[in-house]
């Protein structure tokens, strides 16, 4: 079986971490790139971060390349009171010796992208800002791309503010930019991450599996994305969830914009269910996820990892 390119861009993070994990050991997924960018820490330690989660996993041979440190155009702000100050905090992890490739994320993956003999996967999990700046550096790489699947947005209310998702609100004009660069794109938002739980009776199972699921139990610990006692939500799982497991998922094919003038709603996804905008669908915008699937799924998912 032909393994699926992909490129997952990244701010890791927590949950960032065991999407890293699942695709990594994935049997149909092929991890060509990993391209950091700011998001919930800065980008020194999300580049960081990445290289100590791959020197773990025994996978070093997958490139990192190091993105964006900063939005488009607004002023950056992390998540560092949810995922601690290192991002990834609550684990010992050794000192990588791997060091990023010298090419910045936008020239990487665009090599990655032309070289490749099929279509590539860009999974970001993450502000879109390498992704936007890759689409308008070099729009040729948009022939060679298959589709585009992202953890972010909202169909419904926010986690940065009232209406608006962090990986969309961070940088809302990389996110219009992708929107409307005419590349086939899914997005996996925080309505449908709330309820992919992990279980305090999953995280249990999980410690005791393998490497990772010690990993992840440790980092569970120090997780401030909902409760350790009453459940974390594993948003970015959702997006490499989405690769392998479609049928876990509601989705509908609409029009998708984002809200970039609004003084309350900067960041605001508009999910036009009802068709008011009058346009045309320009994406797969999932709606729901079956919680007590996704938790199997998890679990199965963690158990083939190292």
């Amino acid at each position: 079986m032909n393994k699926r390119p992909i490129i997952i861009d990244t701010d890791p993070g927590i949950d960032d971490a065991l999407a890293i994990a699942i695709a990594l050991f994935s049997e149909e997924l092929d991890i060509r790139l990993i391209s950091t960018v700011a998001g919930n820490v800065g980008l020194d330690k999300v580049t960081y971060n990445a290289l100590r989660l791959l020197k773990y996993f025994g996978r070093e041979d997958v490139p990192v390349a190091v993105g964006a440190d900063r939005p488009l155009i607004r002023e950056f702000e992390d998540a560092s009171s949810v995922h601690g100050k290192s991002g990834m905090e609550g684990f010992d992890f050794e000192e990588p010796t791997q060091q990023p490739l010298k090419e910045n994320a936008v020239d990487a993956m665009r090599n990655v992208i032309m070289n490749s003999s099929e279509p590539v996967t860009l999974v970001p999990i993450a502000p879109l800002t390498n992704i936007a700046l890759l689409l308008k550096t070099y729009p040729e790489v948009k022939r060679n791309i298959r589709e585009i699947v992202l953890m972010g947005g909202s169909a419904s209310r926010g986690n940065k503010g009232v209406m608006a998702e962090f990986n969309i609100a961070l940088d809302p004009e990389a996110a219009h930019m992708v929107f409307h660069s005419g590349v086939k794109l899914t997005m996996v938002g925080l309505d449908v991450g709330l309820k992919a739980l992990v279980l305090p009776e999953d995280s249990e199972e999980i410690r005791t599996m393998n490497k990772t699921g010690e990993m992840a139990y440790c980092l569970f610990k120090k997780y401030r994305g909902g409760s350790f006692r009453t459940g974390l939500k594993m948003y970015d799982a959702t997006a490499v969830a989405y690769l392998l497991k479609p049928e876990l998922f509601e989705a509908v094919e609409t029009y998708l914009d984002v809200e970039l003038h609004g003084t309350m709603t900067a960041g605001c996804t508009l999910v036009d269910l009802k068709g008011y905008l009058g346009k045309e669908p320009n994406a797969t915008v999932c709606l729901d996820i079956d919680g007590n699937a996704f938790r199997t799924w998890f679990k199965e998912a963690i158990a083939k990892c190292r």
